[in-house]
């Protein structure tokens, strides 16, 4: 009981903190400014917060500059959806998946409702994620430290099977994916016996092959490539954009993707080495797997950027 008091007791004291006209005008900075440079594909919030970080020096209070810095992150993480709805490339891992269901709704004039879920969906994660570190977290370290190499085999296995199935009705085509992806990451140091794997001599390849650039290249250039091999038309169709705000039946379809993408981006990401990615990927299959039509991800289902 007296850990409880205690944790509303820090609430109560940072919200009075955070909620000051100060700290809420830097957030707004951050956040802004976090959207627009993590727009660029291939920075992320990890680069963004670095790019921007000589802006906190001339902060005069620590917390202030942490409240930017936190604006800067959440305004990356969405900047990354953005173009991986807009032009195919992601802008972050995490926004890997989002390419997959976002830019088939832009094709059909509907990237207004594919944004706005996907920043309402990412303010919801976040709230549950902070929420629930906030008054669980001691259980769940303890929980996440006895989590060992037995465990983590099988979290790896889960995420493949789980990516597999984005194969579509192809499981041939996943199980390539798989091995493909597998391949790759085989790329660099060992990072239990430092031994070199597959570098061919070039010293560049000994850090891996970043998830980001392949993600980069593996989208935008098949793009580029796709536009190249289209016939040019005299006459061209432009789409209309049309209801640039969610729906409500785009509410009713997306509620429950995502509460459920909240809760696995949440116990997935307490574990140490979870990351964004997998919790991406196995979200995009929960939602893939209890939809009533999975038949229509990956031609533009709402779910799958909710989830």
């Amino acid at each position: 009981m007296g850990e409880i008091l205690n944790t509303f007791q820090g609430l109560a004291d940072g919200f009075g903190i955070a909620f000051s006209l100060t700290n809420l005008t830097f957030a707004l900075i951050g956040a802004l400014l976090g959207t627009i440079v993590g727009i660029l594909p291939g920075l992320g919030p990890s680069a963004t917060i670095s790019l921007l970080l000589p802006l906190s020096f001339k902060i005069g209070s620590p917390v202030t500059s942490i409240i930017m810095m936190a604006g800067i992150f959440y305004g990356a993480m969405y900047g990354g959806s953005t173009t991986s709805v807009l032009v195919n490339i992601p802008g972050e891992a995490a926004s890997v998946v989002t390419c997959i269901d976002g830019y088939q709704m832009a094709l059909k004039g509907r990237a207004g409702p594919a944004l706005g879920m996907a920043a309402i969906g990412s303010f919801v994660a976040g709230t549950i994620g902070i929420l629930g570190l906030t008054f669980v977290a001691p259980p769940l370290a303890e929980f996440a430290l006895k989590f060992g190499p037995p465990e983590y085999f099988s979290l790896t296995l889960l995420g493949l099977v789980m990516a597999t199935l984005l194969g579509g009705d192809s499981i041939i085509k996943g199980l390539i994916m798989i091995i493909l992806g597998l391949l790759l990451g085989s790329v660099g140091l060992d990072p239990i016996s430092g031994a070199i794997r597959f570098t061919w001599g070039f010293h560049m390849l000994q850090e891996g092959i970043d998830f980001v650039t392949l993600a980069m290249g593996m989208f935008g250039i098949g793009e580029i490539l796709y536009n190249l091999e289209r016939v040019l038309k005299a006459e061209l169709v432009t789409r209309k954009i049309s209801h640039l705000w969610p729906s409500l039946k785009d509410w009713m379809d997306c509620k429950w993707a995502i509460v459920r993408g909240s809760l696995i981006g949440f116990l997935i990401g307490i574990l140490p080495g979870g990351g964004a990615v997998i919790s991406s990927l196995v979200s995009y299959a929960v939602e893939k797997r209890v939809a009533k039509n999975p038949s229509e991800f990956g031609k533009g289902a709402i779910q799958g950027v909710a989830g």
